[in-house]
């Protein structure tokens, strides 16, 4: 949990910092981070096929096996990541005008030169989610943790010499996060490949073989992960477009509250990736009984927590807001905009977000993407048009229609789950 708050701080600082140079600079900013997080969900997935894939085989106790399939993790992540930042840096100026269209020309300079230098450290940031997917699929989260806390220094630092000091602006911020992106990168990697007699070794990574067998198993968990994903953040693209028709304001409004919520989403995406490794060690292990028990367990204190964190924003949200330099009208918006979605995440968001990581790591992938999918598109996206332009919500209506969103999807989740036909799917198919 400590890790994935640490690692959305990155995103947070750089917002919070460049909101100095202006709205123009946190708006770019917001756009080339939602943008980023479309294009790097293939990987993103693959990590996520590939921890299913280490933990069932950790669960068997075939360490040999596990090994095997983390640097057919990486090999993968690797290409992968390396065509992402080929059309990043290509098509960086279409690419943003095909999600958000015409936007003002400041906004579009400071987002472009962003986004060309954000896209550089695809390679890197994807091989530290594969990484970093290993180390917990063995249970040591401690490592990941510290590294997290070790970048987040360095690019605090970074960013106060390259945006205060040097005057670079959104250029500095996009290099103080592309620099410790390869150093923990390189950290990670060293790391693993002198993990020589652990569950997983990275040792001998440089003497390429490919098992198809073991990458078709990733795949069958990645692709529908990646897909379920790319669609949602599709949808949620053309959701916060709808920002851009209500001026800068509404967009940096709707980028402060981003940046809020995504540390209370963390916490629940810690949870979440505690059940993709408790859950695939005991399916691998063939204990349903443990893996039922530990996934309602773990949702317990998800909802707990997530709970507690809504009530603490909620109240705060005045002093939250102000950490960021906005005009009145954006920041009036982000409080309305945090209330209203304390409300629906504490409802909703455990079951949408992390139960389905349970489902995955027992080989029910395709089913998550179907559900996400269903219920991205028929709810969110189209009641967020309908709340704002047919209604006449305004912007609000975007974060009317993601609580809705929430809990349609995760009523999908629950039942899927209680009902069990999760424990007919297998992973390791060789």
């Amino acid at each position: 949990m400590i890790e994935q708050i640490l690692a959305v701080t990155m995103g947070a600082v750089d917002t919070i910092m460049v909101s100095s140079v202006g709205e123009h600079a946190v708006s770019a900013v917001n756009i080339i981070d939602n943008i980023n997080n479309l294009l790097i969900i293939a990987f993103t997935a693959m990590s996520t096929g590939g921890a299913v894939v280490v933990s069932q085989y950790i669960g068997r106790r075939d360490y040999k096996s596990s090994s095997l399939a983390a640097k057919q993790l990486i090999y993968s992540v690797t290409l992968i990541s390396l065509l992402m930042t080929a059309t990043a840096l290509l098509f960086c100026r279409p690419i943003i005008r095909l999600f958000y269209g015409k936007i003002e020309n400041d906004v579009m300079a400071a987002a472009a030169i962003y986004f060309f230098i954000t896209g550089m450290s695809y390679p890197f940031l994807a091989m530290y989610n594969a990484n970093a997917a290993l180390f917990r699929a063995v249970g040591n989260s401690k490592i990941t943790m510290q590294i997290a806390c070790l970048v987040n220094i360095l690019n605090i630092a970074g960013n106060c010499f390259l945006i205060f000091v040097l005057k670079l602006g959104v250029v500095g911020a996009a290099l103080s996060t592309l620099t410790c992106r390869m150093i923990a990168a390189l950290i990670t990697t060293r790391m693993l490949n002198r993990s020589i007699g652990s569950p997983i070794s990275l040792a001998g990574l440089f003497d390429f073989r490919i098992v198809r067998s073991m990458i078709r198993n990733i795949l069958n968990v990645g692709i529908p992960t990646g897909l379920e994903a790319s669609m949602f953040q599709i949808g949620r693209l053309l959701t916060q477009r709808i920002f851009t028709s209500f001026g800068t304001a509404a967009i940096a409004g709707n980028a402060v509250t981003s940046v809020i919520n995504s540390f209370s989403f963390m916490t629940g995406s810690a949870y979440g990736m505690a059940l993709l490794t408790i859950v695939g060690q005991c399916v691998g292990a063939k204990d349903t009984v443990q893996a039922k028990k530990q996934t309602f367990k773990i949702m317990k204190l998800a909802y707990i927590t997530m709970f507690i964190i809504s009530v603490f924003v909620f109240i705060f949200v005045e002093p939250l807001v102000s950490l960021f330099k906005l005009s009145p009208e954006a920041h009036n918006m982000a409080k309305t905009f945090l209330k209203v979605h304390c409300v629906s995440m504490a409802l909703g968001w455990p079951i949408s977000f992390a139960l389905p990581n349970a489902l995955r790591a027992a080989g029910d992938a395709r089913f998550v993407m179907i559900a996400a999918t269903i219920s991205m598109w028929t709810v969110r996206v189209i009641a967020a048009y309908l709340f704002t332009f047919v209604l006449g919500i305004g912007p609000l209506g975007v974060w009317l229609a993601m609580g809705a969103d929430f809990v349609v999807r995760g009523t999908f989740y629950c039942s899927r789950w209680l009902g069990g036909k999760w424990q007919e799917k297998k992973v390791i198919t060789d």
